[in-house]
């Protein structure tokens, strides 16, 4: 089995190592090597872990930061997603329609209001 590889992100922590402690401290200097983020992006940037970076951003961030790749980005090696036992043994916890409710069955409870009653037999509504 090939190894899945991962990383993860460390821009919050190297900005903090810096005494950069605002998201929007990166926008000046972004914005000086010709990069304009809005606050939220850049927001997301140091917040979350990117799945697409460009190398115009990260090399900009690497100068602004004085830093290397290394110290941004953390590569590592992912351990294979594990089935749960029920899953794995054929159990009904993880497949549709077996043991689950399905929803489209139940229908909401606005709509199940609307269905008709079948008639009582003693002829009360």
């Amino acid at each position: 089995m090939t190894a899945r590889l991962d990383y993860r992100w460390h821009l919050r922590k190297v900005m903090a190592d810096r005494g950069m402690f605002s998201t929007t401290d990166l926008i000046g200097p972004l914005a000086q090597r010709g990069i304009t983020l809005s606050s939220s992006q850049v927001y997301r940037l140091v917040t979350e872990r990117p799945e697409r970076l460009s190398l115009k951003i990260l090399m900009a961030l690497l100068d602004i930061l004085d830093c290397t790749m290394d110290d941004l980005i953390e590569p590592f090696a992912a351990s294979p997603a594990r089935r749960t036992g029920k899953a794995a043994a054929g159990g009904a916890g993880d497949t549709p329609g077996i043991g689950a409710c399905d929803r489209s069955e139940r229908g909401s409870p606005a709509r199940r209001s609307n269905r008709r009653r079948p008639a009582r037999a003693d002829g009360g509504a």
